[in-house]
């Protein structure tokens, strides 16, 4: 999203399909949490960032000729750095990658027609079907775990909407609800879709960046408690298990969210702001 932005800041156009192209073609070689084994204190007793780097420049996967802060260059900079150890089981060599494609899935489908993100390593599988339980907000869905609404073994697809660009206003970070879900030991019982977004650290089944978000009337406002949410990453589809009957009745039904912010610049923001998936910018489309 941020990068989307970035390059229609400067006249190129990005779209999500070319992370997804990217990601096609990029190993998945570090075996580090939240997916993996490890944690980044043990790749800094190995080397660090330093020796990634090194790494990095010998299988010819980054250009080291830019100039850096130093005044020298990257290649310079860790010329003197040790390699990896040999034995290091954290970095994997290009020739034997824990999956030979990145972790980043582009999802359309019934649920997200213009696209969605979901970061799956596999780890938590590849398809994910279960029963939805829908929150307005974030700070719903946090209520009702700590009630014990969410229950282990069932499978269930926590909705979280309006936190989208126009209805957070801004898209707020879904970590908290993440990380409450892994804390609350659902991680393999739960999947999480919502409009907002994810950082980096997030783990588990989920599914961000839904377009269009609930505050446009997009399907995710759609979804009623105990309908069947289907996830399919190897197909690249999330989808909303309901007939178009059904869908066409609830659109008729839909009434917008009060918004959260009625004046000011986060109002404004609101009234201008485009989808996540062409960057969330506020000066319309390249």
């Amino acid at each position: 999203m941020h990068l989307i932005a970035i390059a229609q800041s400067v006249g190129i156009k990005l779209t999500i399909d070319d992370f997804q192209a990217v990601s096609d073609k990029t190993p998945f070689l570090a075996d580090l949490k939240p997916s993996g084994k490890y944690v980044m204190h043990d790749l800094y007793k190995i080397g660090g960032t330093p020796a990634l780097l090194r790494f990095l420049l010998k299988e010819g996967l980054i250009d080291g000729s830019g100039i850096t802060v130093t005044g020298k260059t990257m290649k310079e900079n860790v010329a003197s750095w040790p390699d990896f150890p040999e034995d290091q089981p954290i970095i994997r060599p290009l020739s034997n990658p824990i999956k030979p494609t990145g972790h980043l899935q582009i999802l359309r489908g019934s649920l997200a027609p213009g696209g969605s993100v979901g970061k799956i390593t596999g780890k938590e599988g590849l398809r994910f079907e279960g029963t939805a339980k829908c929150y307005d907000y974030e700070d719903a869905f946090i209520e009702a775990l700590e009630r014990g609404e969410i229950k282990k073994g069932e499978k269930t697809v926590v909705i979280i909407r309006y936190e989208g660009p126009k209805g957070g206003p801004g898209m707020p970070e879904m970590l908290k609800p993440s990380a409450a879900i892994m804390g609350a030991g659902l991680g393999q019982d739960v999947a999480l879709l919502t409009d907002g977004r994810f950082s980096g650290g997030s783990h588990g089944f989920l599914i961000g960046h839904i377009v269009p978000e609930a505050m446009e009337g997009g399907p995710i406002a759609l979804v009623r408690d105990g309908d069947k949410v289907i996830i399919d990453a190897e197909k690249r589809v999330v989808d909303l298990d309901i007939s178009t009957q059904e869908t066409e009745k609830r659109k008729k039904e839909w009434k917008a969210s009060e918004p959260r912010a009625k004046k000011g610049t986060l109002n404004k923001y609101a009234a201008l702001v485009s989808d996540a998936s062409h960057g969330c910018v506020t000066d319309g489309p390249l």
